[in-house]
């Protein structure tokens, strides 16, 4: 089945040019100012773009990224990408009862992302009624009622989801949890299981605590720092002048990641004149084009090199009395890693000798070392021993837990790391579970809730039948594009909380609801007066966020309101929560918070601080709450990831005109394409040995052992500087190509960058 509109303009545009060299400089700020200018007015543009990212303002809805402190930040603390974001969100288009009244449903799910997205913001509650074909307005109370009667309808709770992206702040979030546990069940599924799962688990496992542990100060003042499977330039923009800082102090960049990206090579900073007049920064020392997967390998050579570097010289390489006092396994992890294959490393890597060794005496001349990484790590079979190596690297000098150095994950959404410290997790510790329980006074289930993969085969296989989505874009984030359609349109009732129309509103169950909400940007006025919330970024820096823009509907509610009233109407009053009085006054919610989450004592009065505060990680103390009270060595095994002869190794990605699911624009300015998005980016060479001509219109076809055919169609062939064996296509249109089984070891994370597929060409004409 094709997936794009064949109403729309299609691939007959697309131009392709060679890829950039350098990012930002004055082009990102007139892309962003045309976006702008695009979806609302000069006035508009000016109130969003002056209080983004700014103390008394609100948090760029977009990326992680960490605001610098109070008095250190620009006036314009924002990049090309989060103007963009607050612009999509501030948009004046509007999408009302009308709107629902000339499209069908179908119509709907024949539209793409991008028409979808820029019909604008919602503006009331609408239903689909089972057997309709078109969404219906309905008022607040009767949308909430038919909701809260399906789920006292249920069979059990855990035949309910509850889905979140990290779009939620932290007030809705800890609310929802609140919510879903007080009904019965750990159905939690995030975006998070589509992404940093795979870190979660494997600094968890090794050094107790799953959220990276450096600040912007630790990333500014470090000797060496790896950027891996990352893409900064465009999918957080402002890391690009952090590492620019790095680089003014004398530190160094080590860039590893299987496309040339422009951010990585010369960053021009808009906000400085080297940046519009001058050639900018160059930000990588040194830049590994590695296979897709090939990272285990990579830091299992470089900590091979480390443990022979120290067996010539003991006492002179390793870090031993960090090593002793504060970590375990060190033992079985060099007895492994000395029998580590130098042809296996070469093979998965791509890499000469050379150039490893390179990386070697870079890491050797350095006394603080910080590795980022991003999802290029995390969405493969072997995400999380990847990561645990990474962790390896890293302690074996010292490298945790002392200034410049530590493990840096970078979130890709707002406040997706705050989210799962507030309770957004399908396997909740006990103890959070046992502070939920003295505080209010219910005893939460212990049983583990399902994920965001597990919840396709639960609605799939039937056991789950009710869907609430909370912020996001469940179907269009997911793997396996048609399975988790299909599975979808098993259930009684699918809800989507939403600002803005998505591909999820029109694949629905039995009933339908849309309920739309209050954006970041949006005044948040209750009978308490008028209110703020908070988010983490991925620093776990903890700050406000107030909304600063009229409403885009008197019909709209926040998302805490919904959550509560929606709770009261399902529960009553058992358990005895306030949740009238959460709706009213958020301070109220903060107050709970402060008693059940660990960190958050003071809350009300901490974060009414400029810049807030930082959460505190055991890590940069040294203290590791793991079974043994050390960081844990690991003993990792890498797979050459091979594909068979005339397959190539696809991974899927973002163009620079998208964020997560939604496009804003059909081009990708710093990969050269324009006009399109349904192109595959190859290595000339293999274009050659696979017979295909540049611009060739080919299906891809994924293989996996179940023998069902995923298929895409109707993609350009581009000739690109891919690694040889390897590919790279935008998601979310090569979702279907990825199947719902593939997923990480441990994690369950979809491997969403290890994709096998054949190129055919395609039987269809592509879109007129």
């Amino acid at each position: 089945m094709r997936d794009f509109d064949v109403d729309e303009p299609g691939e007959d545009g697309l131009s392709v040019s060679a890829p950039k060299t350098w990012a930002t400089g004055a082009p990102a700020v007139v892309h962003a100012l045309q976006y702008a200018l695009g979806q609302t007015s000069p006035k508009r543009t000016a109130l969003t773009l002056l209080n983004i990212n700014q103390t008394k303002g609100f948090d760029c809805p977009g990326c992680a990224w960490p605001e610098p402190a109070p008095g250190k930040r620009h006036r314009n603390e924002y990049c090309e990408n989060g103007a963009k974001h607050i612009a999509d969100e501030a948009t004046s288009r509007r999408v009302t009862a009308d709107f629902f009244r000339q499209h069908s449903v179908d119509e709907l799910s024949r539209k793409s992302d991008h028409w979808l997205n820029q019909q604008g913001r919602l503006t009331e509650p609408m239903v689909l009624r089972e057997g309709a074909t078109h969404y219906e307005p309905i008022g607040w109370d009767e949308a909430l009622d038919l909701l809260a009667g399906e789920l006292r309808a249920l069979d059990h709770p855990d035949e309910a989801l509850f889905y979140t992206s990290g779009r939620l702040a932290n007030e809705p979030a800890f609310l929802l949890q609140l919510f879903a546990r007080a009904f019965g069940t750990n159905n939690l599924p995030d975006c998070s299981n589509m992404c940093h799962e795979s870190s979660g688990s494997a600094l968890g496992e090794t050094l107790g605590i799953g959220k990276g542990s450096v600040s912007l100060d630790d990333l500014h003042d470090s000797d060496l720092v790896f950027v891996v499977g990352q893409n900064p330039g465009t999918n957080h923009p402002r890391m690009l002048s952090a590492l620019e800082e790095t680089k003014r102090r004398g530190g160094h960049i080590v860039a590893v990641n299987p496309l040339p990206e422009a951010g990585l090579l010369r960053f021009k900073h808009p906000q400085k004149a080297r940046g519009v007049i001058g050639r900018g920064t160059a930000i990588a020392d040194q830049f590994l084009q590695i296979r897709p997967g090939g990272d285990l390998a990579l830091f299992q050579a470089l900590n091979l090199m480390l443990v022979e570097a120290e067996d010539k010289e003991p006492g002179t390489v390793l870090d031993r009395a960090f090593i002793e006092a504060h970590t375990t396994g060190y033992d079985a992890f060099a007895e492994h890693i000395r029998e580590t294959p130098w042809d296996a490393v070469l093979e998965a890597t791509g890499l000469t000798r050379e150039e490893i060794e390179r990386v070697h005496e870079r890491v050797l001349a350095s006394r603080s070392v910080i590795v980022c990484w991003a999802m290029g790590l995390t969405q493969h079979k072997h995400g999380v021993p990847t990561i645990r190596e990474v962790v390896n690297f890293l302690l074996l000098r010292g490298n945790i837990g002392r200034p410049g150095a530590g493990v840096c994950p970078v979130r890709g959404h707002s406040n997706v790391q705050g989210d799962r410290t507030m309770g957004i997790w399908e396997r909740m510790p006990q103890a959070f579970l046992d502070s939920l329980e003295r505080e209010f006074g219910f005893t939460p289930p212990t049983r583990h809730g399902l994920d965001s993969v597990d919840s396709i085969r639960a609605m799939r296989d039937g056991h789950a039948k009710v869907f609430l989505g909370v912020a996001g874009n469940f179907v269009r984030a997911t793997p396996d594009s048609d399975v988790t359609e299909q599975a979808l349109r098993t259930c009684r009732l699918t809800a989507h909380i939403s600002t803005k129309l998505n591909r999820s509103h029109a694949v629905c169950g039995r009933t339908a609801l849309i309920l739309p909400t209050l954006g970041r940007s949006d005044r948040d006025r209750q009978a308490g007066g008028e209110q703020f919330m908070t988010v983490e970024d991925s620093m776990s820096e903890v700050h406000a966020t107030r909304g600063r823009l009229a409403p885009a509907s008197a019909h709209l509610l926040s998302e805490v309101s919904i959550i509560t009233r929606l709770a009261r109407k399902v529960l009553g009053s058992s358990p005895d929560v306030p949740w009238a009085d959460f709706e009213t006054d958020y301070d109220l919610v903060r107050d709970r918070i402060a008693r059940v989450v660990d960190g958050f004592e003071d809350f009300n009065e901490r974060v009414r601080r400029p810049g807030g505060f930082r959460l505190p990680n055991p890590v940069n103390s040294r203290e590791f709450r793991t079974p043994s009270g050390k960081a844990v060595f690991s003993v990792n095994d890498f797979t050459l990831l091979r594909a068979p002869e005339g397959h190539l190794v696809l991974q899927t990605l973002r163009s620079h005109d998208q964020w997560n699911t939604i496009p804003y624009a059909m081009d990708d300015r710093y990969r050269g394409i324009k006009g399109g998005r349904r192109v595959v980016l190859v290595n000339p060479a293999d274009l050659a040995d696979l017979g295909l001509a540049d611009g060739s219109l080919v299906d891809l076809v994924s293989v996996w052992s179940d023998g069902v055919e995923r298929r895409a169609e109707a993609f350009r062939a581009v000739g690109y500087p891919t690694p040889p064996g390897s590919a790279a296509a935008y998601y979310p249109e090569t979702n279907v190509l990825v199947p719902l089984d593939s997923v990480a070891d441990i994690s369950n994370t979809p491997t969403s960058k290890s994709v096998i597929v054949r190129l055919e060409h395609t039987a269809v004409t592509a879109p007129a």
